[in-house]
């Protein structure tokens, strides 16, 4: 059960670099050509080829999407697809523009989302978003947990909750992979800071000194890797104390490593 949870972490990392290099080089083949008769000869913001949603959710989806282009302006479409595509079909059927935000769900590859962005668009969300948002939600692991439909849903409800704030960096929340990520960074930190501000000399209590000299490392390490990815994606206080405490307690268990492997004056 450990074992195979470090895996799922190991994991979220690999493909979070792989969407990386996929976002720049990857061509949709979803939109290679034209397949018209596919699309609904009635309008809908959400075509689900595939079957991904329930009646009942797609069609909840469907109005929550009408009323959130009345409210902002924004176009949120949605397809799934599987073994065929309407391909370019859909940028005439939805009149996508410089607004438009179109999310393709397609469970033949290795991650299930992928995201069509207006230029508009990238003025408050930008690319590190889009390969964030499609790492944390369409990656195999939550799919096969959550389902494809909450992949949909909870990618959307992200992108919705940022557009009305005005823009987001990060994808708001923090999955509990993510955060043991910080967690342990926050520690390594800690004993970085710690080891370098052991005394040196005759009558010293704490090498500062040393301690600024490492400050890059363990700074970055900590404050950068441990603290930057909870504040700009929680508000919840919870994780930043335990990532504190976690550095805190890496400090002092190396500055006092030399007591516990002192020898006692007994056995001298």
């Amino acid at each position: 059960m450990q074992s195979c949870f470090w895996r799922r972490i190991l994991v979220s990392i690999a493909v979070f670099f792989l969407a990386g290099s996929i976002w720049v080089m990857h061509s949709s083949p979803a939109l290679a050509y034209d397949n018209p008769d596919l699309l609904p000869k009635t309008f809908t913001p959400v075509v689900d080829l595939a079957k991904s949603l329930p009646e009942l959710q797609e069609e909840k989806l469907v109005k929550d999407l009408e009323q959130f282009e009345v409210d902002t302006g924004w176009k949120l479409r949605v397809l799934t697809q599987y073994d065929r595509t309407p391909g370019r079909a859909v940028i005439n059927y939805w009149g996508l523009d410089d607004k438009s935000i179109l999310l393709v769900a397609d469970s033949r590859g290795g991650n299930i989302l992928s995201f069509s962005v207006g230029d508009a668009v990238y003025e408050l969300l930008p690319r590190t978003f889009w390969i964030e948002l499609q790492t944390r939600f369409g990656n195999l692991y939550f799919v096969r947990e959550q389902g494809e439909d909450q992949a949909i849903l909870q990618a959307l409800e992200s992108v919705k909750g940022c557009l009305l704030k005005g823009g987001c960096n990060v994808v708001p929340g923090l999955p509990r992979e993510q955060w043991i990520l910080t967690l342990i960074t926050s520690v390594i930190g800690g004993i970085i800071c710690g080891f370098a501000a052991q005394p040196r000399e005759q009558g010293q209590v704490f090498a500062w000194q040393w301690a600024l000299i490492f400050s890059p490392l363990w700074g970055i390490l900590f404050i950068a890797f441990g603290i930057g990815p909870v504040v700009t994606r929680t508000n919840d206080w919870l994780p930043l104390v335990r990532n504190i405490s976690g550095f805190l307690i890496g400090v002092l268990v190396a500055y006092l490593s030399p007591v516990f492997s002192r020898p006692s004056s007994s056995n001298e």
